[in-house]
């Protein structure tokens, strides 16, 4: 079995951030230092790179999972974590990647292009880089945050200049063979061909390469045979070679016949954008310059055939080539004709002008607030999902284990202003409250909780606005206290009033705190003076 592979499915993901460390600076004489909690080390990108010792995609075909290297968690003494090594994946020359639903996401070519298919996650601030004039010793560190994780298409489109197209044993790996130094495999039964076949060809000073697409026949666009699987090997080909068998003794099949069955598949066949000129456009296939080449002439038969066919194939504009790959005749003459179609198209590349983008420029608003909240609704309940980046990052960072870090992020939200925000939507005491999609992180909005931490007098990892939160009182409870001690107030002072007016006391509780003010003014007198 061949092992050739030109389309991939590769899982990626890129390294895990370092998460930040919690430390105190401590030494003989100095207890307390200061914080020196170091940061965490990024984690690795996974990025893809041409290499032109590579030729096939086999090595993901068996190992399709990629992780990158995680970083390193921060030190106490300022000492940073390792940041995660980049994984390198070599890919072959003509790789186009592609995202899941068929958006081309880059075209590799050329040595040493690359692309980034997963970023590695930052890695989270130690306590050190989260101290301030206001907050001198935080008890907490920022996590890191995982690297991307994505589904990638790879797909091989090879490197020719020329495309050599035709049915199945018609000579078009016996032709690669005599015009250039590649051996690929030949025999006389059809589909011998299982994996497109490259070769070099000099022609004068012009050098070229040729390929051939594997089993090409009638219904190929809808994807019979193999040529539908490997006709995205000759999208960036500059012409195409119609190699017609002249010396076939299938009653039902004759050079006409095939070129037109040839001609049909082709025109069928959608060329994607990952082949484009200068000016952005892509040449379908059937539109690219075309030469025919009436191969097995050397037969008699055959040499019969190519005379008959060659005045109505010249007449349809085609340039025919009578050839012989086993006898070699007519491949110098073929060879300089494709020699000339390729530089032609190379001196159209090099003298196009180059398509230069007109940079643009997107300043933010001056009103944008890097977030967005979306009112939703779930079991007949309100319920507000913040949007954007920096609070879907900050969660991610968050240790929730720890009170201080907590309330470091509810500083954050509330100075981007997701507070105010949700005033502004109606959103009540109690009511949920999603940061991120569907697998955010799930709060009940408590507004009462007031802003500024570092304001806040408390031990380090702990933040009193969080003390006995699960005893905390609800607003309803709140007020049923109050109205409690109201009543409880009334009680007593109607108690006292009894006991007045039965002789106990000789002044009501109500003169009596008039009396008291006035006695301290000089103002007034009572019966014992």
């Amino acid at each position: 079995m061949a092992s050739f592979v030109d389309r991939v499915v590769l899982h990626v993901s890129g390294g895990t951030g370092g998460h930040g460390c919690v430390s105190v600076h401590r030494e003989k004489f100095k207890p307390l230092g200061g914080p020196d909690g170091g940061n965490g080390g990024n984690g690795g990108d996974v990025i893809l790179r041409v290499d032109p010792q590579t030729t096939t995609l086999l090595d993901y075909h068996h190992a399709p999972h990629r992780h990158a290297t995680n970083g390193g968690p921060g030190m106490g003494d300022w000492r940073a974590g390792k940041h995660g090594e980049t994984l390198i994946l070599p890919v072959p020359e003509g790789t186009v990647v592609k995202s899941k639903d068929g958006r081309v996401l880059a075209d590799l070519v050329g040595e040493g292009a690359e692309y980034i298919a997963a970023a590695g996650g930052i890695g989270g601030l130690g306590n050190a880089s989260l101290s301030s004039q206001k907050r001198r010793a935080p008890g907490f560190a920022l996590l890191g945050i995982e690297g991307e994780a994505a589904d990638v298409v790879l797909e091989l489109k090879s490197i020719a200049d020329i495309a050599l197209v035709g049915f199945p044993s018609a000579g078009k790996s016996s032709l690669i063979a005599a015009m250039s130094a590649a051996r690929p495999k030949i025999a006389d039964y059809p589909f011998t061909t299982l994996i497109p076949n490259l070769g070099v060809v000099q022609a004068g000073e012009v050098r070229f390469t040729i390929a051939d697409v594997p089993g090409l026949i009638e219904g190929a666009s809808e994807g019979k045979g193999l040529g539908h699987h490997f006709l995205r090997h000759v999208e960036r080909c500059a012409a195409l070679v119609h190699v017609l068998d002249c010396g076939t003794l299938e009653s039902d099949r004759d050079p006409l016949s095939d070129l037109a069955v040839i001609e049909a598949e082709l025109e069928k066949y959608a060329v994607d954008m990952s082949f484009a000129g200068s000016d952005g456009e892509v040449v379908p296939l059937n539109h690219r310059p075309r030469l025919v080449a009436l191969n097995k002439v050397d037969l008699p038969d055959g040499k019969d055939m190519a005379e008959f066919v060659r005045p109505e194939l010249e007449s349809r504009g085609y340039k025919v080539f009578e050839i012989s790959a086993t006898s070699h005749e007519g491949l110098r003459q073929l060879g300089f004709a494709m020699a000339e179609i390729v530089q032609a198209a190379r001196d159209a590349v090099a003298a196009a002008p180059p398509k230069v983008h007109a940079p643009v420029l997107k300043p933010r608003a001056v009103n944008e607030s890097g977030f967005k909240i979306r009112r939703e609704e779930k079991n007949l309940e309100p319920l507000f999902r913040v949007l954007g980046d920096k609070p879907v990052r900050w969660v991610k960072q968050t240790d929730f284990t720890n009170e201080e870090a907590i309330g470091y992020l509810a500083d954050r939200l509330a100075k981007l202003g997701v507070e105010n925000e949700l005033f502004k939507q109606g959103a009540k005491p109690g009511d949920m409250v999603v940061i991120g999609e569907d697998d955010g992180v799930v709060f009940d909005w408590e507004p009462t909780m007031m802003a500024g931490a570092e304001l806040l007098a408390a031990p380090r990892g702990t933040d009193v606005r969080f003390a006995d939160i699960g005893d905390r009182p609800t607003r309803g409870q709140k007020r049923d206290e109050q109205i409690e001690r109201r009543e409880a107030k009334a009680a007593a002072r109607a108690e006292l009033e009894a006991e007045r007016k039965a002789g106990i006391w000789t002044e009501s509780v109500s003169s009596r705190r008039v009396a008291k003010p006035l006695k301290e003014s000089g103002l007034g007198a009572t019966d014992d003076e």
